[in-house]
């Protein structure tokens, strides 16, 4: 380490700059300062017995007295406050006390011990000489963590000592006095190494905490939206869950998932996307009040909140819609104005669950059904949910055990053209008979297959029923199937599809596959390539539940349909709804736009007929004409039935 005459005598304080490091020599400093004042006590109370007899009382025995007093009370203030951490501002004006202190004592004991020095004998001015040299050198030790105090002790102590002999005249004494010297001389270097590597050491540790911390931060911080991520909000579940318990109090956990969020990377590109979520994360931190709620995002676009004060139905509930409220207010971006909302789930503690992860579980369930039954709004969880649970999970495994070929079977509802009468095409209907729980509604076992990721293994028997079944029918009757999310976002789900299909025997251009968009937007490029896939076979394409979705016009732009059918929430009351009304006829006028066919479903009443007839509405499904139908119905559907329902209705 390379050390020169300038840094060894650098009386500069200690930078204020760096609190750690100055806080680090206060703490050094504050446990050596007994121990150097007991030094001077102890070699003071020498060199006083030794002029005892020889010099004034108020020398030998005042003086000495006073500096014990003094001493004392300094050595109960360091063993007082060990330990202690004052603050960083109390730190500095206590190392500057320090460095006065320092100079105060070294000019005060100094002059001491010259003072005595004319009465006493050779071996007595000997003493002096050792008193003051042992002065120094514990000084130097002692303060070697505070070094301006350490010099500026070395050089009273040290100056006084080397002109006073000097003045003597005595060889010896200034033999003494320059060999003083010269040790002092390196004891200050070796002082000056000591206190580099202490710094040195200091500041390693410094940024080894900052580096931890920094490590901690990014192993519990999301990057973009700068909000904990889902390892911060599970240890925080943890944590609250504990308090909670010993505390006897509830606490409330909401999972929100964004609707409509994949098609703003789809057509805009990542980047907006990933400028969406943060704008999201914002608003979220808006709402939430940071002393009660624990806002999170666990990746993508779903984000979880905490609530653990105030906690009952009607406060979760009100917090939960007005996220959502705030979600619905249309985000500016440079690339676009983008829509979305939010459907979040919600479960408290104790009502619903004794354990966190049966929380969080329970919460996420919620948010399912929100997303399924009540999209765009919170959901939460009660009792009637866990029934629905204990029966989901029963009705999932007799799925997984049932004999599916056997089990399932295919109604059919017709599709008819109001304008000529006649039926043109059947849509393929689900229906389980299970040996073990009897007959299970299609709108139960189906979203418990999709989310159980064992659809495939319906649509491939239902499929061959389906293709079986309409091969005997005349031929210009037409089936529609409906696919899942899983049967077009799997390029083998897809080829199974189309092995089906042409092993049937029945001709593909008499088939329309009806994909929802929800199926399409969790992938929508290998959704793309199965649809583009499919029509090459010469397979109708149809976009189910148009306009519930969130990616519309991007579906019709990218994918080759050729049909749209319009969902049974906007035919509903179509009568009596404004909105309904004029939602329906822009899709009828955008399908013609787009030169597509439109399917009406759901029409149950005369009422809303007459209302989609006027409107131009030309293909209709629905209640009004007949409910699903068995297979060996259908024949005699197609003679008559047909004719009798329009007359009613004419």
């Amino acid at each position: 380490m390379k050390t020169n005459l300038k840094s060894i005598f650098d009386f500069s304080p200690t930078p204020r700059d760096n609190p750690v490091l100055l806080r680090a020599q206060y703490v050094a400093f504050s446990q050596q300062m007994p121990m150097m004042y007991f030094i001077l006590l102890s070699s003071t109370w020498a060199l006083a017995l030794t002029y005892l007899h020889t010099a004034p009382r108020l020398l030998s025995l005042g003086v000495p007295c006073l500096f014990t007093v003094m001493c004392g009370a300094r050595i109960l203030f360091w063993l007082r406050s060990r330990g202690d951490t004052p603050p960083i501002a109390a730190v500095a004006s206590s190392m500057r006390r320090i460095n006065i202190l320092g100079a105060v004592i070294a000019a005060a004991f100094t002059t001491w011990s010259c003072l005595l020095y004319p009465y006493g004998d050779a071996f007595q001015k000997s003493h002096v000489a050792f008193y003051m040299a042992i002065t120094v050198i514990s000084c130097i030790f002692c303060m070697m963590h505070v070094r301006s105090a350490a010099l500026m002790v070395t050089a009273i102590v040290n100056g006084t000592f080397v002109v006073f002999f000097a003045s003597t005249g005595h060889l010896t004494l200034i033999a003494t006095a320059i060999n003083i010297l010269l040790v002092c001389f390196g004891m200050l270097v070796v002082l000056k190494i000591n206190y580099d590597n202490f710094e040195q050491m200091v500041l390693a540790q410094q940024k080894t905490e900052a580096l931890s911390n920094e490590n901690l931060k990014l192993a519990n911080i999301d990057s973009l939206t700068e909000l904990p991520n889902r390892r911060a909000f599970f240890h925080h579940l943890d944590t609250s869950f504990t308090l909670a318990q010993a505390e006897n109090h509830r606490l409330a956990v909401g999972v929100i998932d964004l609707d409509g969020f994949k098609p703003v990377n789809d057509l805009y590109g990542h980047s907006a996307g990933d400028r969406l979520l943060k704008e999201v994360g914002e608003r979220l931190q808006d709402v939430c009040n940071a002393e009660s709620m624990f806002l999170s995002r666990l990746g993508g676009d779903e984000f979880a909140f905490i609530i653990s004060a105030q906690v009952n139905e009607n406060t979760v509930l009100a917090a939960g819609n007005l996220m959502g409220s705030k979600l619905r207010i249309p985000f500016e971006t440079p690339d676009a104005t983008i829509m979305i909302s939010a459907s979040i789930g919600i479960a408290i503690y104790p009502d619903v669950a004794s354990t966190p992860e049966e929380l969080f579980d329970r919460a996420d369930y919620a948010l399912y059904q929100s997303k399924r039954e009540h999209r765009g709004n919170s959901t939460l969880f009660t009792t009637k949910h866990i029934v629905e649970i204990h029966r989901d999970a029963r009705v999932e495994q007799t799925l997984r055990q049932a004999d599916l070929a056997n089990e399932l079977s295919v109604v059919y509802q017709p599709i008819l053209d109001v304008n000529s009468g006649k039926t043109v095409g059947f849509e393929a209907l689900a229906r389980w008979n299970s040996k073990l729980l009897g007959t299970v509604p299609p709108a139960q076992f189906i979203p418990i297959a999709e989310r159980a990721g064992i659809i495939n293994m319906l649509t491939k028997p239902l499929l061959k029923k389906a293709l079986a079944t309409a091969k005997t029918w005349p031929q210009d009757i037409r089936l529609s199937f409906n696919l899942s999310a899983q049967d077009i976002n799997s390029a083998e789900a897809t080829l199974g599809i189309v092995a089906i299909i042409a092993n049937s025997g029945f001709d593909p251009q008499r088939l329309d596959l009806e994909i929802t968009e929800t199926a399409i937007i969790h992938d929508t490029r290998q959704a793309r390539k199965s649809v583009e896939m499919l029509r090459k076979i010469g397979c109708g394409i149809s976009l189910d539940d148009f306009g519930t979705g969130y990616s519309s016009l991007t579906s019709l732009h990218s994918l080759p349909l050729t049909k749209l059918k319009i969902d049974r929430s906007f035919v509903r009351d179509i009568q009596d709804s404004d909105a309904s009304y004029n939602i329906v006829r822009s899709l009828l006028t955008l399908s013609r736009e787009m030169g597509l066919d439109t399917i009406v479903e759901g029409v149950e009443t005369q009422a809303e007929l007459a209302v989609i007839k006027a409107l131009g509405g030309t293909l209709v499904q629905g209640y009004v004409f007949s409910r699903p139908i068995q297979a060996d119905d259908v024949h005699a559907f197609l003679n008559g039935c047909v004719e009798d329902s329009l007359q009613q209705w004419a």
